[in-house]
């Protein structure tokens, strides 16, 4: 299909790749678009990969240009293939065959040499040429917005389209990502972060086999594996061509000035006297039309074509330091300090940012870029959104060195720095394009922090932007960069209370990414720091807090703290809470948690200290609810709906979930908040199963799997959703949705959580219904890799082994795995899975033919009373007891009013008759196998069937 009104003519892209096209414009991740389509991260990636091909663009954000705009608005400027410059290149066939060459034979290769020589151009136009010899394509990163070595991995996931993921770091990600691709991956302008890169690379490396990296840089990274080319000056002699001359003479007819063969012995001697350099003779060729050869060779012979002095002025710098002498004393001074002033930005910026942090009027700064860039100083941009310039990163080191020579460099930063804060400020998330306005400004954000933490009388203004930055990177899902942001300006903070609080939000972002090891972490720090400032309450809140975390989120953990630890916490807690309320209501929840589960402990399942559990939960949502905190009393309620799904009560642990949402929707969005309505919805979709109700259970995990901040890590985003569709018999949703589960999983890693257990056996009951033994295998082995808990062996794991026994007819294997009375598993029965447990079993034991099946049926509808399916369940079974056909088909509408087409559609099958075949066609329908005959049921039913 042919996609139009976007794309250039003549460009075929499939219906998918325009959805994934439009998603991208709208600056979605590749984890995010997988999300919105359905589909699995790879796949998303391999479009996209296509989509730069075809649409001949650089990267995602050149893509993001073609994408089509709202309401049919029209089409984006098109953008040129691998960031080259419009302009051709020239010459070097040799140095592009030997780079080429040094690829093939090793791994890891640098392109070295000063600035100006075209270490970038030569780069580009060998990866241009050897890109069909890499399946999975050639990806490039410029490292010029790279101010902090630790964001390297970063700017590779940008490339790449990656988000964060899990608990792991961004190179861990990228790791993940290309841990199986054939690739290379070009880091260009590496010498300002050498070290960053040489440890991100040496990462890479090990653990990506297929991948080869070309940096270019003017240093070597220095480490064992690198292979240096060092880039040489374009050849100078004119016998046999010079590239130089070649390349002079392009660029003056470029510039309307032809020049004439016989001419090449005076421009190869310009050209020597420029060393050879790219940018040096580009720059001279420019100006052919104003000055002429002549003139030209004169301007050469200017004293200020070096530069004197510092560590800067060494030899493989002068030629370049030269011709930009050379261009910048051509320049009238209004424009000399206009280049140097906009020098501090490092990336694209306006006419309206440049005369901020110029100082300067927008009319005559406007004029001035103009003249700049025609002098080939800065690179346009123009677009709908309107006209960018961008400064050369060679041009800009050096108009930074000007900014300082001239005595400006603290006033332009600091004018950066305002801008920034006052841009990071207006950064309102609203709209559509919230996100590429702050793509746009994040790097000069991150810079300009970068200078201002350095200096003790700017520490005010740092820690402004940090927090403003760690609030948009959260929202943006950057949630790694918003944790370590929030962290820094908790270091920045000029008093110990703001250094608390942001700790305490670092701490939420972490509960975000389900680092549990962090959030214990950040919320002692938290304590420590209200301690030290003499806020007795906020120090309590907070250890309480890290006592419930380690309670509440162990699972989370790396190191989970003893049970002495945390009641050490809480002793301490008790001792500076005093009355204030939120302390009192911190700690009572930390009691609720760590002390009815330690008394529960040592009372076993016999005792199971029930009341006692249900009494402090009950405590901490009084007192929560006392002190005005939605999320502390949020957090109350969860509390209480464990100890009411631990007594048995999966209504009350349903209705207090509902609550528990009900609070949250109307609470501004937060770090704290997210983590909380993040966990209530995961809560809610389950104890919605625990009491029966499927379309409840739906709602909610349907909501957390489309929740944006879990668009990375869409294996806990899906995994409650994959266990309402399996338990409702929704197989085509189950297989898309696992197909997403697993994808995610590995990319993260193949983390070993207990809590994506459920989730796992529940895809793995599925293909065992559908009888794909071999699917069933795979998914049992992902589960052995998490390692079940012990609830597996009698809560969900009993449930569903036993679905798929009695499926297959063999109704004495399912009442041996769930032989156990409920109240000796209680612990991990009573969760949300007891009345299934206790329906199930009744209809194994009927089925099997027990001579206890009237009595398991009985004490079951007393158990069950009030569940629409496991209340339907148990009336099938006593159906099947009595040979009640009318009552059997009775429990065949429940079952399918009950949003349960599964267990409806075997009903039909237990029937027998007519609606037998009806049930076995609605059961293919929905892509099981057929029920096995071989079931025990009563004399009637089974007479019923020869009807």
């Amino acid at each position: 299909m042919r996609h139009t009104g976007t794309v250039a003519a003549g460009v075929d892209i499939s219906p998918r790749e325009a959805e994934v096209l439009e998603l991208v414009g709208a600056h979605l991740s590749n984890a995010e678009i997988a999300a919105r389509l359905v589909i699995s991260v790879r796949t998303v990636e391999s479009h996209v990969s296509s989509l730069l091909r075809k649409l001949e663009v650089a990267d995602r954000r050149a893509l993001a240009q073609r994408a089509p705009e709202p309401a049919g608005e029209g089409a984006a400027r098109p953008a040129a293939v691998l960031p080259a410059s419009l302009t051709s290149f020239v010459g070097r066939q040799s140095e592009r065959a030997e780079l080429a060459g040094m690829i093939r034979a090793h791994r890891q290769v640098s392109a070295v040499g000063p600035g100006g020589v075209g270490k970038t151009r030569l780069a580009l136009a060998v990866a241009g040429e050897t890109a069909g010899g890499y399946g999975d394509g050639v990806w490039f990163v410029d490292l010029v917005p790279v101010t902090d070595p630790g964001m390297i991995a970063t700017a590779v996931a940008g490339a790449l389209g990656l988000g964060e993921q899990q608990g792991r770091d961004m190179s861990a990600s990228v790791v993940a990502a290309l841990a199986d691709r054939d690739a290379l991956l070009v880091l260009d302008n590496c010498e300002h972060v050498v070290d960053g890169v040489a440890l991100f690379v040496e990462r890479l490396l090990g653990a990506c086999p297929g991948v080869r990296v070309l940096a270019t840089s003017r240093a070597r990274l220095m480490v064992p594996f690198e292979r240096v080319y060092q880039v040489p000056p374009l050849s100078l002699a004119v016998e046999g061509g010079s590239d130089a001359v070649a390349l002079f003479m392009e660029r003056a007819a470029a510039v309307g000035l032809p020049l004439d063969a016989g001419l090449r012995g005076q421009i190869a001697s310009i050209c020597e006297r420029l060393d050879g350099m790219a940018l040096a003779i580009e720059l001279a060729a420019a100006r052919c039309p104003t000055l002429g050869l002549d003139g030209i060779a004169a301007a050469l012979s200017h004293p200020l074509r070096m530069l004197t002095g510092g560590s800067r002025a060494d030899e493989r710098h002068r030629s370049v330091r030269a011709a930009l002498d050379w261009s910048h004393a051509l320049l009238e001074p209004a424009d000399r300090a206009l280049l140097r002033r906009v020098s501090v930005f490092v990336a694209p910026f306006t006419v309206a940012a440049a005369a901020q942090v110029a100082g300067s009027d927008e009319g005559v700064v406007a004029e001035g870029l103009a003249r700049l860039a025609e002098q080939s100083l800065l690179v346009v941009t123009a677009s709908g959104g309107g006209t960018e310039y961008r400064v050369l990163e060679t041009i800009r080191q050096y108009g930074t060195e000007r900014l300082a020579e001239a005595g400006e460099l603290v006033d332009a930063r600091s004018r950066h720095l305002g801008w920034c804060l006052v841009r990071a400020a207006g950064l309102a998330v609203v709209g559509a394009d919230w996100r590429a306005r702050f793509d746009l400004v994040a790097d000069d954000l991150r810079a300009a922090l970068a200078w201002a933490a350095d200096r003790p009388e700017r520490r005010a203004e740092a820690y402004d932007l940090a927090r403003r930055l760690a609030e948009l990177t959260f929202t943006r899902h950057l949630m790694g960069e918003s944790q370590r942001r929030f962290e820094q300006a908790a270091a920045l903070a000029g008093d110990l209370a703001a250094g608390a609080s942001m700790l305490r939000q670092a701490a939420a972002v972490a509960g975000c990414r389900t680092v549990g090891d962090d959030m214990y972490r950040l919320r002692r720090a938290a304590g420590d720091a209200a301690r030290a400032c003499g806020d007795g309450a906020g120090a309590a809140a907070d250890l309480a807090g890290a006592a419930t975390i380690a309670f509440r989120f162990s699972p989370t953990f790396v190191r989970i703290p003893s049970r002495e630890e945390a009641l050490a916490l809480i002793g301490e807690a008790r001792e500076l809470a005093g009355d204030d309320p939120a302390a009192l209501a911190a700690v009572a929840l930390a009691e609720a948690g760590v002390l009815a589960d330690a008394f529960g402990a040592a009372q076993g399942p016999a005792g199971n200290a029930v009341p006692e559990t249900i009494a402090r939960a009950g405590r901490a949502v009084e007192l929560a609810r006392r002190s005005g905190d939605p999320l502390a009393e949020s957090a109350a309620l969860d509390a209480l709906i464990g100890a009411q799904s631990w007594a048995g009560d999966p209504f009350g642990a349903a209705e207090t979930a509902g609550r528990r949402i009900a609070l949250l929707s109307s609470v501004p969005v937060s770090p704290a908040g997210t983590h909380e309505l993040i966990d209530a919805l995961g809560i809610a979709a389950e104890a919605g199963l625990g009491a029966g109700d499927v379309a409840g259970a739906r709602r909610w995990a349907r909501e957390l799997a489309g929740h944006p901040s879990l668009a990375e890590v869409g294996h806990r985003a899906v995994s409650w959703l994959l266990l309402v569709d399996a338990l409702a018999g929704d197989v085509g949703e189950v297989l898309a949705g696992g197909v997403r589960f697993l994808d995610a999983w590995r990319r993260a890693g193949s983390p070993a959580l207990r809590l994506l257990c459920p989730a796992v056996a529940a895809v793995a009951m599925v293909q065992g219904l559908r009888g794909d033994a071999e699917g069933r295998r795979e998914w049992l082995e992902v589960l052995g890799r998490l390692g079940p808990p012990p609830e597996h062996a009698l809560g969900y794991g009993a449930v569903f082994d036993a679905m798929v026994l009695l499926h297959r007819g063999q109704a004495s294997r399912a009442l041996e795995r769930l032989a156990p009375e409920p109240g000796e598993v209680w612990k991990w029965v009573t969760w949300i899975w007891h009345h299934w447990y206790v329906a199930l079993r009744a209809e194994a034991a009927v089925l099997a033919g027990s001579a206890e099946a009237a009595g398991c049926v009985a004490r079951a509808r007393e158990v069950v009373a009030g569940n629409p399916v496991a209340g339907a369940l148990v009336e099938r079974a006593g159906a099947l007891l009595g040979g009640d056909r009318e009552a059997l088909l009775a429990t065949a509408g429940a079952l399918e009013a009950a949003g349960c087409r599964y267990q409806w559609a075997r009903t039909l099958v237990l029937a027998g008759g007519g609606e037998a075949e009806r049930g076995g066609a609605v059961l293919a329908g929905l892509g099981f196998a057929a029920v096995e005959a071989s079931v025990v049921v009563p004399a009637s039913v089974g007479a019923d069937r020869g009807r």
